[in-house]
């Protein structure tokens, strides 16, 4: 069984950084296209971000392209999300979620594994 875990989050102000990463066990994340997503308090789960399964092709939200870079390190079974410049509208869980599918997904029922999410909290 596929369990993904997140971590990486936390309290920031606005203009600051930070790095989640999502790590899988249960099997090979190379098998998975792998995707961050965020759910706001009274919102619903939003795609953010989606790298294929060998990392080659990535994809972003209007809302954080050039502040958000996804990445992968298949040999660590980890996936990663590059949060710069943080706004407070940034707040939000974030989720990860693997996509046994090779075909590009901004939909959440897409994703056949999630993780539990990790709290991200940006202040002004």
């Amino acid at each position: 069984q596929v369990q993904l875990v997140e971590s990486g989050g936390g309290s920031v102000q606005a203009g600051g950084s930070l790095r989640l990463s999502c790590a899988a066990s249960g099997t090979t994340s190379s098998y998975y296209a792998m995707g961050w997503f965020r759910q706001a308090s009274g919102k619903e789960r939003a795609f953010v971000s989606r790298t294929s399964r060998m990392g080659s092709n990535t994809y972003y939200a209007d809302s954080v392209q050039g502040r958000f870079t996804i990445s992968r390190d298949n040999a660590k079974n980890t996936v990663y999300l590059q949060i710069n410049s943080l706004q407070p509208e940034d707040t939000a869980v974030y989720y990860c979620a693997a996509d046994r599918r090779p075909i590009y997904s901004t939909q959440s029922y897409s994703y056949d594994y999630w993780g539990q999410g990790t709290q991200v909290t940006v202040s002004s």
